[in-house]
């Protein structure tokens, strides 16, 4: 929360929010590094909004089918740019894991028990989104609901599973990857793309990339693990030649320019990642090497500390609800008819203007699926709840500071 933003609260609501923050504040480590921290939270609201920006159910009769603007306006492609921000993720997620194993390993506690723990944070909030949609899917269908709006609904809603699945594989991997340099699945993901568009292979071939694509930014983290990238020289070479390997495969080589998939399009970037997608990923990890000092100065201030904790410790009951929240809004609002924004065809700067306007609703709709599911993340009941805070504030070597513990 910003300053003005706080000042804008009535004073005893003003007052109890700084207390909290300053609670969170000294409850943190000195040598935590919570630029790691804000960089997870960048990552996660970027690939939010950006899904709610660019992803629209549109109501034909009694079936909803999902659109784009980047469909009917493609200049609105650099706002893929700034939305798709899964390769910083995947960056501090190869840091954390990396260091994590390490700091595990010198405690000598087996492969298995960091795995077993590393992955429960990850998939306890799974099983409540599965058993939700299971229930709404049979419902929907013992409706009479159509089925190709059911299809667009489910799909939509498990789509972050995918990122779970290959998130969840690297980090099983991250022993054998704690020495690879990021270049080997970059040359992957090249000769892949030279294969599929220069050679005609099968299209099934991309999907070595679903896993050497973002590879890419998890070796780049443990890369930053081993101190390879303290200095500011390497962010800049890869800020620098993404971002000119990025443009030169727009430009010339025939790449989508969005970074996100655009329904109907013949190629996405991100299904599988093509290499644009991870030359642009490159672009994005140098960047957030670049600001990490401005991101540790803007941590000091408790306030924003403490909301970059709490996205920290919903991370996964954020990312994995969003849709869901983005649905539940869609499906009540058809009960006043199709509303702008909402329901309609995203074919111009009105339904921009009218989206734009949606956002405090989705949030909103965010805020109460969080509400009913983040203590599923967290494991279970108040009791467990404590005791996990209270061995954060002991020990931050271990990573597992309630509302600041790494994912």
């Amino acid at each position: 929360m910003s300053e003005p933003a706080l000042r804008s609260l009535p004073r005893g609501l003003r007052d109890g929010v700084r207390r909290g923050a300053g609670r969170v504040d000294a409850a943190t480590p000195d040598h935590r590094d919570r630029a790691v921290d804000a960089l997870r939270a960048v990552a996660i609201l970027g690939v939010v909004l950006g899904h709610w920006l660019v992803t629209a159910l549109v109501a034909d009769g009694r079936t909803l089918r999902t659109a784009s603007p980047l469909q009917h306006m493609p200049w609105l492609a650099p706002v893929s740019w700034l939305f798709q921000t899964l390769a910083v993720f995947f960056l501090v997620g190869g840091h954390v894991a990396t260091r994590s194993h390490a700091s595990a390993r010198a405690r000598g506690v087996p492969y298995r028990h960091w795995l077993r723990g590393r992955l429960a944070r990850l998939f306890r909030p799974v099983a409540a989104v599965l058993g939700l949609w299971t229930a709404v899917t049979v419902a929907l269908l013992l409706s009479g609901a159509e089925y190709a709006t059911v299809r667009t609904l489910v799909k939509l809603a498990l789509s972050p599973l995918w990122f779970l699945l290959v998130f969840a594989a690297l980090t099983a991997a991250t022993p054998l990857l704690t020495r690879l340099h990021p270049l080997w699945p970059l040359a992957v993901v090249l000769h892949v793309d030279l294969l599929r568009f220069g050679l005609g292979a099968p299209d099934g071939l991309g999907l070595l990339n679903l896993a050497a694509g973002w590879l890419v930014p998890y070796a780049l983290g443990a890369a930053w693990t081993r101190g390879e990238l303290e200095r500011r020289r390497p962010a800049w070479v890869l800020f620098l030649g993404g971002t000119a390997a990025t443009a030169a495969l727009v430009a010339g080589a025939g790449y989508p320019a969005s970074m996100v998939g655009v329904p109907g399009a013949g190629v996405s970037n991100l299904d599988p990642p093509t290499l644009a997608a991870v030359t642009f990923g490159l672009a994005q990890c140098g960047l957030a090497l670049l600001l990490r000092e401005r991101l540790r100065g803007a941590m000091r201030r408790p306030v924003a500390w403490a909301a970059v904790a709490l996205v920290n410790l919903s991370a996964m009951t954020v990312f994995l609800w969003h849709q869901t929240a983005l649905m539940a809004v869609t499906a009540t609002g058809l009960l006043a008819g199709p509303l702008p924004g909402l329901h309609t065809v995203p074919d111009g700067l009105g339904w921009v203007a009218a989206r734009l306007a949606w956002l405090p609703v989705l949030a909103l709709a965010l805020a109460v699926c969080w509400a009913a599911f983040r203590s599923r993340e967290r494991g279970g009941g108040r009791r467990g709840r404590r005791s996990r805070a209270v061995r954060a504030h002991r020990s931050s070597d271990r990573g597992t500071a309630k509302g600041v513990r790494h994912v």
